[in-house]
């Protein structure tokens, strides 16, 4: 399968599953997608993500791949709204300024800087700009 924009794929598959109400979702892993998935549990969006390295069977899975624990409160989802800013056919870049606040403040901003993947709070904090990777409310 050609995937040219796995960030959005990882954004799919969570949505995905929460519409179909599951508890859990798996998504091949990748350090983009293991940093996205750290910040979606310290901002509280998720219950918490490991990486499997081995399939069902026991086998030792080369690429891994990383169990989300979805997270429900009065079972409606913690999660509305997942969206992908910057995708590979239209880069968007936002400097220090100009980082964007989602559903005024309620919301994260997901960017990526020189110091790695962070919150828009935090990026705005360091005094950083970056790509804006995705938006969650």
């Amino acid at each position: 399968m050609n995937m040219t924009d796995p960030v959005a794929d990882m954004l799919t598959r969570i949505r995905n599953a929460i519409l179909a109400r599951h508890t859990r979702v798996e998504i091949p892993a990748s350090k983009m997608k293991l940093s996205i998935a750290r910040i979606l549990k310290e901002e509280g969006y998720i219950k918490d993500f490991e990486v499997l390295t081995h399939d069902p069977d026991g086998n030792p899975d080369p690429q891994g791949k990383i169990r989300i624990s979805l997270k429900y409160v009065d079972k409606r989802p913690v999660v509305t709204q997942l969206k992908r800013i910057s995708r590979p056919g239209l880069r968007v870049y936002a400097k220090h300024a100009e980082i964007p606040r989602v559903r005024g403040g309620l919301g994260t901003a997901i960017l990526s800087t020189s110091q790695g993947l962070m919150t828009g709070r935090r990026a705005f904090q360091l005094g950083l700009g970056g790509e804006v990777v995705c938006y969650i409310w």
